[in-house]
């Protein structure tokens, strides 16, 4: 009797052992409230163009999400790791977006204590990384924010991105090795590589009734790569980054046009077919397209507050025409802090320019943001954002935009 206790008390030990080995965890976040705001097109033929819009909304300031992820010990200073998210759609037919965003994260990967981590799988680049780390709106949603720039106006909005307040770098990359050191003396690197080639014997197969433009078949490469080194030292923190995206794809390709096609307020040019610059995940819906992207920022927590320094740069160019691209550059200075234990405050102040093909083509843009949040507990916090957008050119249609953007609403994490 007793070596049967002995024998099941040694294998219910090993068994809790082996167990806490490996830990799996789920976790989301679900944000929603009030979005609203307005927007303004001035100049070109029809004058003042206005609309105004307001919606029970989500994913202000951040998005809504769902995840799973779990580390297992390999002993040795070694653990194999993986994530999984998908986006939440709070106001959607179904709970778990369908869109582009639906897969937000997908990787695995091992690490090893003292050296770093590498992953394989859809992951964020590194500059989003870093975007993250060093941006005072946390990376939220709301507009006026140059460096992470986007917009949470209703769908039905005239902008509709109108002002390129959507293409400041690449956000999330799929078909990559991520790989990432320790830390060593302050000093922190990353590493990435993008591959997704295929081959097909060509073919000319144009339509039936169209003029044999394209040919059917041939090489499609879509291939990246990353690299950041990151320095800590007591409260500073500085990061420089660089990223390139490329695609080439003859699929049915036809001689570019060297020919931009404008869009008012900057948002990118369609060159050729179907060279399209501009493209929101140039290495993974582009075509025929080269995406360069830097970005460099500093941080200083001085106690009472945070603060912070952004620059970003994205260069699209067409590979059939290296004439036709579209340029954006953005600055942005802002702070953060606790005012109170449990209310928090943040404000940025930015502006940038657009450049493209053609002469006298660019395009100014300037934006600014503040916010506050207040914490029901360390889950839950309601929050307040406004922020504003404008944008003047002198490329071709002489338009200018204004867009201003609020939100009021909770967050609750778990």
């Amino acid at each position: 009797m007793k070596k049967s206790l002995l024998a099941v008390a040694a294998l219910t030990a090993f068994a809790g052992a082996a167990q806490a080995q490996s830990s799996v965890t789920v976790y989301g976040l679900l944000d929603a409230g009030l979005i609203g705001g307005n927007e303004q097109i001035n100049g070109g033929k029809k004058g003042q163009v206005k609309q105004t819009g307001n919606a029970f909304g989500a994913n202000a300031e951040s998005t809504s999400r769902l995840g799973f992820k779990g580390t297992e010990d390999l002993g040795g200073g070694k653990s194999a790791f993986f994530t999984i998210e998908v986006a939440i759609a709070p106001n959607g037919d179904q709970n778990y977006s369908t869109g582009a965003s639906a897969n937000r994260q997908t990787f695995v990967g091992l690490k090893q204590n003292g050296l770093g981590w590498g992953a394989f799988g859809t992951q964020y680049t590194n500059i989003h990384n870093q975007v993250s780390a060093t941006d005072p709106g946390a990376t939220n949603n709301v507009g006026g924010n140059v460096i992470y720039a986007t917009s949470t106006l209703p769908s039905t909005s005239i902008g509709s991105g109108v002002n390129g307040n959507v293409d400041a770098y690449t956000l999330r990359i799929g078909n990559t090795l991520f790989l990432a050191s320790d830390s060593f003396a302050g000093f922190q690197g990353n590493l990435a590589y993008t591959l997704n080639a295929s081959s097909a014997t060509e073919t000319q197969n144009p339509p039936a009734g169209t003029v044999p433009t394209g040919y059917t078949g041939g090489a499609v490469n879509k291939t990246g790569w990353q690299a950041g080194l990151n320095y800590t030292l007591s409260k500073f923190y500085a990061t420089a980054n660089y990223q390139s995206f490329k695609v080439t794809n003859p699929w049915t390709s036809t001689a570019a046009t060297a020919a931009d096609v404008y869009k008012a307020g900057g948002v990118g040019a369609t060159v050729g077919a179907p060279v399209v610059i501009g493209s929101g995940n140039a290495a993974q819906t582009g075509s025929n397209d080269r995406s360069n992207q830097g970005y460099v920022a500093a941080t200083y927590d001085f106690g009472i507050l945070k603060a912070y320094a952004q620059w970003i740069t994205r260069k699209d160019t067409s590979v059939i025409n290296p004439l036709a691209y579209v340029k954006r550059q953005a600055q942005q200075i802002g702070v953060r802090s606790y005012i109170t234990p449990t209310v928090e405050g943040w404000a940025s102040v930015g502006n940038g320019k657009y450049t493209y093909y053609g002469a006298s083509t660019s395009a100014t843009v300037n934006g600014w943001q503040a916010g506050l949040n207040y914490y029901l507990s360390k889950r839950t916090n309601l929050y307040a954002i406004y922020g504003g957008t404008n944008t003047s050119t002198s490329a071709y249609t002489n338009l200018s935009y204004g867009q201003q953007n609020y939100a009021l609403g909770v967050r609750h994490t778990f």
